[in-house]
């Protein structure tokens, strides 16, 4: 599909670049033709005519330059499409790293966000994100860092399945934001000074001077036009320049508030109109487009574009000679702050509630263009049974191979856990991610890597990538315990916790290993926990017989043939029988 759009957002791309160039030509010939007929005719000292004509051809230039900026549009807005499905393809092939991977929200100190790639180079967020802008890519982070109420899963579930299968639907959203592309860095700052006490609501006096003054300078110049000195105009530009000085640091304040959110007010006010205007039926999205509609005067897209324009006129005090004239005779500065002040009167306080709703849509749009991409993948069911993960075919989102190896896996019920045993580069590691990835993307609403999957709400837990901390003097066994003492202070509250725990406590030496492993697989037994550990120690595989129905144990296991290690990488039942450790360093030339 995203392949078969390429061909057709070419065609139409060059379709309006060259209406395009052909009506930049035009603008030029009007111009040219305005100017000529202008000068002949006052050269003649035909006024009236001459005046005729320069009107005209302002009007008709006008007109023009309206018609090739809408060209322009149209062609980037094909390029933008074009865009959007390549990308689509390069996702679908593992070729990430274009995309926003959000490592300002890594934090090595999350349960599980570090250890399962959510963040990061190749990771979750880089296949799963299609938001433009910073509020929507934080809501998504959001559901990717912590659990949702069933009741929140399924809200989401349903939106994305009705947004899923309309994909210019989606790619319309995304290419319209991302006309405008400076999107500011954190809009709830600017949400939050519209919250702040108006600059004028002590200064009646001044809001007075603005309506006086401004005609009064307008009639000066007007008067030192005609032939009388410029000392007419002089006390207006003294008066109102003392008072532009005065009152220069609210206005730059007031400024770099707005400037910043101009690229993303247009690009809200573009994709509330397609959300304003779309028939909806799951849920949530009608609470959404409720929102957008609920001022029965205007829609939410009409006043975020009342608000873009007064951000885009005040904006326009960053030509320095325009602003000198503009302020100093026009008052133009605090003429827009007057009427942002205005705005945020009538419509302040709806303002955060119309953002939330874009930013939730946002995040949703990643979840149906991911599920639409990937059409193998399950809506997983979100189960009542405590500490449930069921699978069929489950595989790992982050692996790209043509032939996925995918595996079943089944856990229900508290103290349970998994002992997986394997040989080295058997894929123990990768199915703990994979189990926990698919456990993370089910419980945010999104579609998951498996034929069936069958999942009920937990707090996932991970101790993987252990490091050592020499600022902290911590060694890599320490850090590990202390990641597991976290562990156990989850369950302390009652809530249920699903853990996922390699190779665990490989910091020390094997007998202390086995007797730690050993009691801290007790103890969780006891706790409102279950989940998964890998481990090269066999002898755990005993606790299946002090601890039966609790405790399963699963292996990867390896060939060696012809001087080659194979994997086939599925789980299987039992003890892992062989390891490969030996083999590993013979073929590194390690006499063994």
């Amino acid at each position: 599909m995203f392949a078969a759009n390429l061909p057709e957002h070419a065609r139409q791309e060059q379709h309006y670049a060259s209406r395009h160039q052909a009506v930049a030509w035009l603008r030029v010939a009007v111009f040219v033709v305005g100017a000529l007929g202008t000068y002949v005719l006052l050269k003649d000292y035909q006024w009236l005519a001459g005046f005729g004509v320069l009107l005209a051809a302002y009007l008709v230039f006008v007109l023009v330059l309206r018609w090739h900026s809408r060209l322009g549009y149209q062609r980037t807005h094909y390029q933008l499409l074009g865009r959007i499905n390549q990308e689509e393809l390069d996702r679908l092939a593992g070729k990430l790293t274009q995309f926003e991977g959000g490592q300002r929200y890594a934090d090595p100190g999350h349960p599980y966000t570090a250890d399962l790639d959510v963040f990061g180079p190749q990771s979750v967020f880089q296949l799963l994100s299609r938001a433009t802008s910073r509020l929507g890519q934080d809501r998504l982070a959001n559901w990717l860092q912590q659990a949702a109420a069933p009741a929140t899963i399924i809200a989401r579930q349903q939106a994305a399945a009705e947004l899923a299968p309309d994909a210019a639907w989606q790619h319309e959203w995304q290419a319209r934001a991302r006309h405008f592309p400076y999107q500011a860095e954190n809009p709830h700052r600017f949400t939050a000074w519209l919250l702040e006490v108006d600059f004028f609501a002590d200064k009646v006096w001044l809001k007075a001077l603005l309506f006086v003054l401004t005609p009064l300078a307008l009639a000066s110049v007007g008067l030192w036009l005609s032939g009388q000195p410029f000392l007419v105009v002089a006390p207006f530009l003294l008066l109102m320049g003392a008072i532009n000085h005065r009152y220069r640091g609210a206005r730059d304040a007031y400024f770099d508030h707005s400037e910043q959110m101009h690229d993303v007010l247009r690009a809200y006010r573009d994709q509330l109109v397609l959300l304003e205007t779309r028939d909806v039926s799951s849920p949530r999205l009608q609470e959404l487009r409720q929102v957008l509609l609920a001022d029965a005067g205007q829609p939410a897209s009409r006043q975020v574009g009342q608000l873009a324009t007064i951000v885009e006129y005040f904006s326009m005090r960053q030509s320095t000679l325009a602003a000198f004239f503009a302020n100093n005779l026009l008052f133009w500065d605090f003429f827009w702050m007057w009427r942002l002040e205005g705005w945020k009167r009538r419509l302040g306080s709806r303002l955060g509630a119309v953002l939330d709703a874009v930013a939730e849509t946002e995040a949703l749009v990643s979840l149906a263009a991911f599920q639409l991409a990937n059409p193998t993948y399950v809506v997983p069911e979100i189960s009542s049974e405590a500490l449930e993960f069921t699978a069929e075919d489950l595989g790992h989102p982050l692996i790209f191979a043509q032939q996925r190896i995918t595996n079943t896996f089944s856990t229900v019920g508290a103290g349970r856990t998994g002992v997986v045993t394997g040989s080295n580069m058997s894929g123990k590691t990768t199915f703990l991610r994979t189990v926990g990835l698919n456990m993370v993307l089910a419980l945010a609403g999104a579609a998951a890597c498996a034929r069936q999957l069958r999942v009920s709400p937990a707090q996932v837990y991970t101790a993987m990538r252990t490091q050592d901390n020499l600022a902290e003097s911590t060694s890599s066994f320490y850090a590990e315990l202390k990641r597991l003492r976290l562990l156990l202070e989850l369950t302390q509250d009652g809530q249920p916790v699903f853990f996922l725990l390699d190779e665990i406590l490989k910091g020390t030496n094997s007998r202390d290993r086995h007797r730690g492993a050993r009691a801290l697989i007790h103890q969780l037994h006891r706790l409102p926990a279950s989940g998964l550990i890998s481990t090269h120690d066999l002898e755990l595989g005993a606790l299946a017989d002090e601890l039966p129905g609790f405790v399963t144990n699963y292996s990867f296991n390896s060939t060696f043939e012809a001087e080659q290690l194979l994997f086939d990488y599925r789980l299987t039942p039992g003890v892992c029988a062989s390891f490969n450790a030996s083999q590993l360093m013979r073929l590194m030339g390690i006499e063994v």
